[in-house]
């Protein structure tokens, strides 16, 4: 079985290693697929990520695992691929227009460095527009971030970007961790869980 990696806004593939490592060591070949929020534009990485799912993955039997933006972009190109994956796997993913996008959108220099693909995040047509994953999909929230008195988030369950709520999807199982936005790919609770259910088959969702 392969896996189609894709890292979340502001990182690279370099950031999904960790997970790669351990996907490999359980007989899921990991393929890393990277993108630049700052210099490519929405269509082009959309077809750029559909072609390089198909020439890495061609007849095989493949999930995804996408992070943050990732899940964004993986959404949005679900409907364009032929051969489907047998699960997908969201970690962080933003289902709505967050708090955070919300708060540092109207900065310039964060509106230059989001570009065109991270704007969509600020955008609520657009992320309302999004279509529903088609094949079975589990979705994985971080509860490691501030709360109480002094949290942007106050007592919502949170990340320290997302709050759980600003994660959820219709329909759509979700699994708390004890883990930050930026590192919840590296919970080896998260790859355990995904490693058993690629193995137990997508019914076990």
């Amino acid at each position: 079985m392969d896996a189609i990696l894709i890292h979340g806004m502001g990182r690279t593939p370099a950031a999904m290693s960790i997970l790669a490592a351990r996907l490999r060591m359980s007989g899921i070949r990991p393929h890393l697929f990277g993108y630049s929020v700052t210099f490519e534009q929405w269509d082009e990485c959309i077809q750029r990520y559909k072609n390089f799912i198909e020439r890495r993955t061609k007849t095989n039997d493949y999930i995804i695992v996408g992070h943050s933006l990732g899940t964004v972009l993986t959404r949005a190109t679900l409907p364009r691929l032929t051969h489907q994956p047998t699960a997908c796997f969201f970690l962080a993913p933003p289902t709505q227009v967050a708090r955070a996008a919300r708060n540092f959108a109207h900065r310039r220099l964060i509106r230059l460095f989001m570009g065109e693909i991270g704007h969509v995040l600020t955008d609520r047509q657009f992320m309302e527009s999004l279509p529903l994953p088609s094949v079975p999909t589990k979705i994985y929230a971080g509860v490691a971030g501030p709360r109480g008195r002094y949290s942007p988030f106050g007592e919502e369950s949170n990340d320290g970007l997302l709050t759980v709520k600003e994660t959820l999807l219709p329909s759509v199982p979700m699994q708390t961790v004890p883990s930050l936005h930026t590192f919840i790919m590296n919970s080896k609770v998260v790859t355990q869980d995904i490693v058993r259910i690629a193995r137990a088959g997508s019914s076990s969702l």
